[in-house]
């Protein structure tokens, strides 16, 4: 089959390579469609993150058509129009023409959907969902979310509003980022532009000159200080990226903060399936009644090593647009 592979000196090539056999517990997919993410690049640049490569194949989630399955697999048929995120679960990436994955992970495809729009939900869904499920907000909490137009929170964004919850502060770093936010539902007064002088003042005037109960942060480093000064004493720091500094984790520690950290990793690392199942379900349902949308999406190209490149390039300079990035197979 054709795939773009990590060759031995850790570059990217176009090439071809054996099509994956499913296990008796897996499910064989024609991927139809993949998403791009951040940690698809990271992954070849940072040492954390390329300990997470477990195939010379990358790529993390999709959508597609049942090809072919294992003997256990009783809740799919040939030709069944699902999507999933495979992590590093299936027999590679999906920077390629099939994957073979765990049936426990996949879910069918919300119906009313192109598979172009599903599979740019999988990551930045779970990660919305997980974060929403597990704060179980009320409509009287203020919540801060930075990075707001990138694909986990514009994603967040939908599933906050959707539930009435709407005393948010969202930061972003563009005139398009803002006016994306606007659409989704929130009022200018809501939306701070992290590049303007007055930052902090800026995100608690935001907020009636309060600080937050919630800091969603989803972009860490300089923000996640920025989220802890601004933050409640014994308020709730949500930590998306890992990527919190020494400074802000000594006034996190000093606030008596409540430090979330939203991973889902942790889910394959103790084979517990059922959670990629039963949220895409979750997410199927919200989408088919149209209580939320699928994210806004932008297909790069067909299955290559240029898209692949265009899209990494895109992801790393910041250049998306609060746009999902696609590729078609």
């Amino acid at each position: 089959m054709k795939a773009v592979i990590l060759n031995k000196n850790g570059k990217l090539e176009d090439g071809f390579t054996e099509q994956p056999k499913p296990k008796d517990n897996e499910v064989l997919i024609q991927i139809k469609a993949s998403g791009f993410n951040p940690i698809d690049y990271q992954m070849l640049e940072n040492e954390l993150e390329r300990k997470l490569i477990s195939s010379p194949i990358l790529g993390r989630e999709l959508s597609g058509i049942i090809a072919g399955k294992g003997a256990e697999v009783s809740q799919f048929n040939i030709g069944d129009e699902v999507y999933c995120g495979s992590g590093s679960m299936g027999s590679n990436g999906t920077y390629a023409e099939y994957i073979a994955v765990p049936e426990a992970i996949v879910s069918f495809k919300p119906k009313n959907i192109s598979f172009e729009q599903a599979a740019s939900i999988p990551s930045a869904g779970l990660t919305s969902l997980q974060i929403f499920n597990r704060l179980k907000l009320n409509p009287e909490n203020t919540v801060l979310v930075t990075g707001a137009a990138g694909g986990v929170g514009s994603f967040l964004i939908k599933l906050l509003l959707a539930h009435n919850i709407r005393q948010i502060t969202a930061t972003v770093g563009s005139e398009e980022n803002r006016h994306m936010l606007l659409n989704l539902g929130l009022k200018s007064h809501q939306i701070v532009n992290y590049r303007d002088e007055n930052l902090i003042e800026n995100i608690l005037k935001a907020n009636n000159d309060q600080p937050f109960e919630y800091g969603i942060d989803l972009v860490g480093n300089y923000m996640s200080e920025v989220t802890a000064e601004v933050l409640k004493i014994n308020g709730t720091y949500v930590d998306v990226t890992a990527l919190v500094t020494k400074d802000a984790h000594e006034a996190l520690f000093n606030k008596g903060t409540l430090i979330m950290n939203i991973s889902n990793y942790t889910y394959g690392m103790i084979k517990k399936y059922e959670y990629y199942k039963n949220s895409l379900l979750e997410i199927k349902k919200l989408i088919e009644n149209e209580t939320i949308l699928p994210p806004q999406h932008k297909l790069i190209g067909n299955l290559s090593l240029d898209t692949v490149l265009q899209a990494h390039s895109l992801l790393k300079n910041n250049q998306t647009q609060g746009h999902k990035l696609i590729m078609k197979h």
